[in-house]
């Protein structure tokens, strides 16, 4: 006997209810599995979480008064009698060294040299040294900059600094400082360029001071020797904090857009990054062998 529509239109909605029951229990991001974490189901939070952690701290901090460390004022002691070399982390306040003794030579009107082993950072020094000591006391000697070459701090490469050097040998005018500072002066080991490091120290007259600053020497001491042998000077070495005073925070962004350290709190490789490069030479290893099958 055919089905009046009221029929039909119950029938419909009992299937929907039903329907609409299975997947309540079916649908895992509806049932709340016994055990399973709020991060489980909400992996953003963890996420959340995880950025708040790698980001905590960072900031400008609050205003205080400067205090120099007590490596600073070593160094800076020491440069008025012999070459010193500086070996200490990344933003521990070597320029500072630098630009002190500097200051402190200008008010005598002395001179000096700054070099830097990239065109970028000679550029950058030569803005702040201009803001600090006046543009009229700074010039800047690059490959394809030439300002104000007369100026009692020249701010350049260290390859034209040590040409320089080289013109002086060939009858050119001598160079007119009573300081000289590598930065950088790890480049030494650069296997391209380290021979120009090498020869501004040793052409370099030893009338001239010489600070070296580096945050990458291990063998400071070794190092320091040989300049005295070279140069007839004595080089002490000042070596700064053992840590940065600014801690570098590694994070890796994955395919699916979360962000993770790279360490964890014990300072090891992050053990879901660890399983991620595990699970990715597994699969090349896979992709291989089937290749030579």
């Amino acid at each position: 006997m055919p089905r009046s529509k009221s029929d039909r239109r119950n029938n419909r909605g009992k299937r929907w209810n039903s329907a609409k029951q299975r997947s309540k229990t079916e649908d895992p991001s509806r049932a709340r599995t016994p055990g399973k974490t709020s991060d489980s189901v909400n992996p953003s939070r963890a996420q959340t979480r995880e950025v708040t952690k790698l980001l905590q701290g960072i900031g400008t901090p609050e205003p205080s008064p400067f205090r120099p460390d007590p490596f600073q004022l070593q160094a800076l002691a020491a440069l008025e009698f012999e070459d010193v070399l500086v070996t200490s982390p990344t933003g521990s306040g070597k320029t500072w060294i630098a630009r002190e003794e500097i200051r402190r030579l200008l008010e005598k009107n002395g001179r000096a040299w700054y070099t830097s082993p990239l065109k970028a950072l000679t550029n950058s020094k030569y803005q702040e040294f201009s803001d600090e000591f006046g543009p009229e006391n700074v010039g800047i000697l690059t490959g394809d900059r030439k300002e104000n070459p007369e100026a009692p701090l020249i701010v350049g490469t260290t390859e034209i600094y040590r040409n320089q050097l080289f013109d002086a040998l060939r009858g050119g005018e001598e160079i007119s400082a009573d300081l000289v500072v590598l930065d950088e002066a790890h480049y030494l080991a650069d296997e391209d360029r380290g021979h120009v490091w090498e020869e501004a120290i040793i052409l370099t007259p030893p009338r001239i001071r010489l600070l070296l600053l580096s945050a990458t020497i291990g063998n400071a001491a070794e190092l320091a020797t040989w300049m005295e042998e070279i140069r007839g000077v004595r080089c002490g070495v000042v070596r700064g904090p053992e840590k940065r005073p600014v801690p570098l925070r590694a994070a890796v962004l994955l395919p699916d857009q979360r962000l993770l350290s790279l360490l964890d709190d014990a300072g090891k490789l992050n053990q879901e990054i660890a399983q991620l490069i595990e699970h990715n030479r597994d699969d090349r290893d896979r992709s291989r062998s089937r290749r030579w099958r």
